[in-house]
């Protein structure tokens, strides 16, 4: 029997009933995509039906504002996908009467597509023999033949992807896909693999040269450079209001935020302070209510070491700290969507 026949009976027997593999409907097929990148089943399976449930059909979607969008996706990070996600649904609708694609040419040109999803919808919307290449894919792959490219370079994960090319089930792709996805999580994992009761073990390998753990094969990333984001929570006593302001750059564009001060190096809470407040003028009666304790969030490509000072006057009132500036009272927080770092000292009920 051959290597796709084999996982197709294991998958008819195995596979996880998740919510969005009981349509091939594109826009629920894509949309489970987008969210799971990144993402645990387990953390992003809730996220996925507050989706479907406040936007049904992409042309929900596609009248959403972006707020709305942002709000919904808070918590999962990586906001560029919902972003992308917006935008792309506005374009469907708009150039293609909200019909997906169902050739990779065009899929691939859409914001937030990239191989893997169109991959994806192809197979399992459109019953094409693409595969789909993600880490889970290229775990296995890489065990089963040893393969010595690293797959977090484009060399090997196009050396996998031409291996799948040759595996994948001509009369079930969409199957083969998602039984290469489910296989990999449940036996093929990532620590603790169950070889002795893998269906592949007479032909990996990597397990007959008891070489799994050293597979798959990475190039190290750079050491992540830390920052530290001091982030001001400013209140008007006259108004009972605070300031936040939409950011307009970098990975959390359009999120919104607490002004802040960033520095490269350490420095001490009084430095910072004394700096937010010759950069922006702030006025010199004012009280530093509390500072909080020092929060470490782990981003992709650096480390950050936050803290809030609450910060009161009644001569804020006037201040104009930035273009992107509102004016909220403590209350209507939650109608805003915040990177994870401040949502939570927010919902961990900070005082003002």
């Amino acid at each position: 029997m051959n290597f796709s026949n084999q996982l197709l009976n294991w998958y008819d027997q195995n596979k996880r009933e998740l919510e969005w593999r009981k349509t091939t409907y594109p826009y629920s097929v894509w949309l489970s995509e987008v969210i799971m990148q990144q993402t645990q089943i387990i953390q992003g399976t809730p996220y996925y039906l507050k989706f479907i449930k406040t936007y049904p059909t992409i042309f929900d979607l596609a009248r959403a504002e972006e707020r709305e969008v942002l709000l919904l996706w808070q918590g999962l990070g990586y906001y560029s996908r919902g972003r992308n996600l917006l935008e792309t649904a506005k374009y469907i609708v708009s150039n293609f009467n909200g019909v997906f694609p169902d050739n990779y040419k065009a899929l691939i040109t859409l914001s937030g597509i990239g191989d893997y999803t169109a991959s994806a919808i192809l197979s399992v919307c459109f019953n094409k023999a693409v595969p789909a290449i993600d880490g889970n894919v290229l775990r296995l792959i890489s065990r089963f033949y040893e393969i010595k490219e690293p797959v977090n370079k484009a060399s090997g994960r196009n050396t996998v992807k031409k291996i799948c090319e040759t595996l994948i089930s001509d009369k079930r792709p969409g199957d083969f896909n998602q039984a290469m996805m489910d296989y990999s999580s449940v036996v093929c994992s990532p620590k603790k693999p169950d070889c002795i009761h893998c269906i592949f073990n007479n032909d990996c390998i990597s397990f007959k040269n008891n070489h799994v753990e050293c597979f798959p094969i990475k190039e190290k990333n750079p050491t992540k450079k830390s920052e530290y984001w001091f982030y001001f929570i400013i209140q008007d006593t006259k108004h009972r209001k605070l300031y936040i302001e939409k950011r307009n750059e970098g990975i959390w564009k359009n999120l919104y935020q607490f002004p802040v001060f960033i520095s490269l190096k350490k420095i001490s809470e009084i430095e910072a302070l004394n700096k937010f407040v010759t950069t922006n003028n702030l006025p010199a009666n004012f009280e530093v209510k509390s500072i909080s304790d020092e929060y470490k969030h782990i981003l992709s490509h650096k480390i950050l070491y936050v803290k809030f000072f609450v910060l009161k006057s009644s001569f804020f009132a006037n201040l104009n700290l930035s273009e992107q500036i509102s004016f909220v009272s403590k209350n209507n927080l939650s109608d805003y969507p915040f990177p994870a770092v401040i949502n939570k000292y927010i919902n961990q009920g900070f005082t003002v």
